[in-house]
């Protein structure tokens, strides 16, 4: 009972964490509502499209520690307020997956948030910094060559889906459940880019602009 007890109060903060609404509450310092503008998503993308470049940034940063966050700071605290030892990785994984849920589905926007990429790269550097490493290079180079955020990140979510299986990458001594948790968090990912993959197959998406608009 004591250890679901710890679960509990991980899991509730980590989903809280996640679901601060970080690209929400900046573009609301320049006036603005993030989901009535671009592509209507809250993350760091449609911030810099939409807000600014250093807001946009901004937005990434702290997305990307959220998750960061989830995977280190809250399973440790758990364990302090609680005074019940965590064991294992098991917690800090479950704590990283309602952090990007959180993030994903946050309940201070009716259940509607962004899509977990800087997020979930966080998670991924505290628990597997190999994999984050081989993703970030998929990213890039899909980046630089289409200049289609949505396709780079769709392609590293998928490489890591598969590279996690690398015993060398991520630690396999953890198990296989895992590599089974963070493909399915991989996979989520690249579900949540539908709208953007819909998008793509009709020709309307749009390519980053390293200039300024015309």
């Amino acid at each position: 009972m004591t250890t679901y007890v710890l679960w509990l109060a991980g899991g509730t903060a980590a989903y809280l964490l996640g679901a601060v609404p970080f690209g929400f509450l900046i573009a609301k310092t320049r006036g603005k509502d993030i989901r009535t503008l671009g592509s209507g998503n809250i993350g760091a993308t449609n911030v810099f499209r939409s807000v600014s470049k250093p807001l946009g940034l901004l937005t990434f940063a702290l997305d990307f520690l959220k998750g960061l966050g989830g995977v280190t700071l809250i399973p440790a605290l758990a364990a302090r307020v609680t005074g019940i030892a965590a064991d294992g990785m098991g917690l800090a994984v479950f704590c990283g997956a309602l952090t990007v849920i959180g993030h994903n589905w946050t309940c201070f926007l009716k259940f509607k948030g962004g899509k977990g990429v800087a997020t979930s790269a966080g998670l991924l550097l505290g628990l597997a910094p190999a994999g984050v490493g081989i993703a970030f290079a998929v990213w890039l180079a899909l980046f630089l060559s289409t200049r289609y955020v949505s396709v780079a990140s769709i392609g590293a979510a998928l490489s890591l889906a598969a590279v996690v299986w690398w015993p060398l990458a991520l630690h396999a001594r953890h198990g296989v459940w895992f590599a089974g948790v963070l493909t399915l968090l991989a996979l989520l990912a690249v579900w949540k880019h539908r709208s953007n993959m819909s998008r793509l197959r009709a020709g309307t998406e749009s390519r980053f602009t390293f200039g300024k608009k015309v």
